[in-house]
């Protein structure tokens, strides 16, 4: 399947890309104008600015931080003679012009390093916040390829990496790569790509996740094959032309994994092994549920392996993928709502724990994305997302206590069970994939031209906006701006119904007594933050859908709060945090490929023009892959059909 180039695409004669594709010792990152203390504009220029201090000096990927002797860096800073010589002309001069006078602005913090235009809305230089997300990406990546290149954790903190298998997956490398090729940034695109070439192998006797190496390693190579071959101009690179000796590479790499991966799917009732040992080709069961594997996980595998199939012609791929939907539907889940854990053994579900968290969340994504993928032709899957769809409302659905905010919560012991008003920050992926399953990705405008539009629709472009609210307030309530892992709610007892009139307050009063807070509570064990992507996403889906204008500004405020409260100092990339309630925060020193992959990914879509990957012509993959739609043929089609399942009447209750 073919499609246009979009009309607008990342510069290709912007200096700095020429500047990025020639010379190593280059950061990249573009220079905006000049503020009036003569520092380098942009959000990072303060932080390029402490740690290129002679921009040219050193070629990009160096053993040893630029500009600092080896001992200098972790030296405390009130220890650094210049520094401490700096504070104290700086607070001499505080005290001349009455800096120590009592002043009554309060809520401003030593963290907020970087400058922010006040532009919004319709006026706001959205091509210019987005370089702003290029410089964050390049940032991230060029810290890791400096000190942690081919491995595949970072730690940006000390400075450190560490491989999950022996001879490493490339964790980071091919989950960042079709975000960097979306950014056009070829020289690291050609970095990548040699490693990939001349290093990445799968001959290791390693177990790895099938569900994680699926997402990231496969939906990367795959993702990366499609953005090279359909946008060819984006980071441009002559190896993979047509013809060219590297045309295939990504594809010969991701067929290589797939073969490995895909004897998973070699159990009893065709529901795949938690684990595979890719160097002996052996599915592994989990070590804890009894050896169940995880239902999201099960159901999260069908874009990649479909894809896969479509590419090489192989039905063994559709086929094992397709088995695992069948045989979690016949188990005939009530109301649409699966329990989270599945025997590959027999095929039956485990226990009754219901949520939209983790290990259910993906589930209900890939049943309409599976329907979209292939052109709308599969409605046996947009059936099964309506129902679970209807599940969700009538079972998990609940308002919040005393303001009405519109929450999803879990049920722990089945749908007979209590509700717990429990929302992991994984849910908040749900706003945007209800949008999306609405329009099909076209925008709400159009789509209520097109003569079909429901009561329906406008009930769940309704549901849709409250759950976006919600999301957006998690981030609200934290100090940092940042949401918590897991954010719990105060609702009545017993829970109200879907249908009960609720109206939740248009904006998050910034008092720290506001009414609103009381709606709210995150456990002190919850309060970390892994730079997640759920709600940039659902933000990127929601602006694109409903073209309001607030899912931008959202997106913007969150990307400002992510720069000042997770940036590493002296410009060493940005970190999850262990705590995101107080501020300063507390570091985990961690940086998860998905920053990368997902997060920065899609704020940089989000201020995008809308044709650059259109939303219905693509489909993203659970971790921010987008792959093509594509129509169905004489071999690759729906190979199940559902089987009759007893109605449930109201005088049945």
């Amino acid at each position: 399947m073919s499609f246009a180039v979009p009309r607008n695409t990342p510069s290709f004669s912007n200096p700095q890309r020429v500047v990025e594709d020639h010379i190593w010792g280059k950061t990249a990152v573009a220079r905006g104008p000049t503020s009036r203390g003569g520092h380098v504009g942009g959000i990072l220029g303060g932080v390029q600015d402490r740690l290129f201090e002679n921009r040219n000096a050193l070629p990009m990927y160096k053993d040893k931080p630029y500009a600092y002797p080896p001992s200098y860096r972790h030296r405390p800073l009130w220890r650094r003679k210049r520094t401490l010589g700096f504070v104290l002309v700086v607070l001499s001069l505080l005290y001349f012009f009455g800096g120590f006078q009592q002043h009554h602005e309060t809520g401003v913090s030593p963290w907020n390093k970087f400058t922010w235009s006040s532009e919004s809305g319709k006026t706001a230089d959205w091509l210019g916040r987005r370089e702003r997300v290029v410089e964050a990406f390049t940032l991230s990546f060029d810290e890791y390829a400096r000190y942690a290149w081919g491995y595949d954790e970072f730690h940006p903190v000390s400075r450190k990496g560490k491989q999950m298998t022996p001879k490493g997956m490339g964790w980071i490398i091919v989950d960042a790569l079709d975000t960097m090729i979306l950014m056009n940034l070829t020289s690291r695109v050609s970095h990548a790509r040699e490693w990939i070439s001349n290093t990445l192998t799968y001959d290791q006797d390693q177990d790895v996740s099938t569900f994680e190496t699926t997402i990231r390693m496969l939906g990367g190579l795959l993702s990366a094959h499609y953005l090279s071959n359909e946008y060819p101009e984006l980071a441009a690179i002559s190896d993979d032309d047509t013809g060219a000796p590297g045309e295939d590479l990504y594809l010969e790499k991701a067929r290589d994994l797939a073969d490995r991966l895909v004897v998973a799917f070699d159990s009893p009732s065709g529901v795949p092994y938690a684990s595979v040992n890719i160097g002996k080709y052996v599915g592994i069961p989990a070590h804890d549920e009894g050896g169940s594997s995880s239902t999201a996980e099960t159901t999260t595998l069908q874009l990649e392996f479909k894809y896969m199939a479509k590419l090489t012609g192989e039905k063994e791929f559709w086929d094992r993928a397709e088995k695992v939907m069948e045989v979690v539907d016949n188990n005939a889940p009530e109301a649409g709502l699966v329990p989270i854990y599945i025997s590959p053994k027999t095929g039956e579900f485990r226990g009754q724990n219901i949520r939209l968290g983790s290990r259910g969340d993906s589930y209900y994504e890939y049943l309409i994305k599976q329907y979209l993928q292939t052109n709308e032709k599969e409605s046996t899957y947009l059936e099964m997302w309506d129902e679970s769809l209807q599940g969700v409302r009538d079972h998990l659905v609940t308002y919040t206590e005393p303001s009405g905010f519109t929450i999803i919560g879990e049920r722990p012991s089945g749908l007979e069970g209590a509700l717990l008003p429990k929302m992991d920050h994984l849910v908040c992926f749900m706003p945007g994939t209800i949008a999306l399953a609405v329009t099909g990705g076209i925008s709400e405008a159009e789509a209520k031209k097109r003569g079909t539009w429901t009561a329906k629709n406008a009930a769940d472009m309704k549901l849709a906006r409250e759950l976006m609210h919600t999301c957006w307030g998690m981030y609200k309530y934290m100090a940092t701006g940042l949401a918590a892992e897991i954010t719990y709610f105060n609702i009545a007892d017993p829970p109200l119904p879907e249908s009960a009139p609720h109206q939740a307050p248009a904006t998050f009063d910034e008092d720290p007594e506001a009414e609103w807070r009381k709606d709210f509570s995150v456990h002190a064990m919850d309060v970390h933050n892994l730079q997640r992507p759920e709600t940039v996403e659902s933000l990127f889906y929601m602006w694109r859908i409903t073209g309001d204008i607030k899912y931008r500004e959202w997106g913007w405020e969150m990307f400002k709060s992510f720069m000042n409260y997770t940036a590493v100092e002296d410009g060493g990339g940005f970190s999850s945090l262990s705590d995101a309630s107080k501020i300063p925060p507390v570091m985990r020193d961690n940086m998860e490929s998905f920053w990368l992959a997902e997060t920065l990914k899609y704020f940089y879509l989000l201020f995008s023009p809308n044709d650059l990957l259109p939303l219905d012509k693509v489909v993203f993959n659970t971790e921010a892959h987008p792959f093509p739609r594509f129509d169905l043929g004489p071999i690759l089609t729906t190979g199940w059909e559902r089987k009759p399942k007893p109605v449930k009447t109201t005088a049945d209750e």
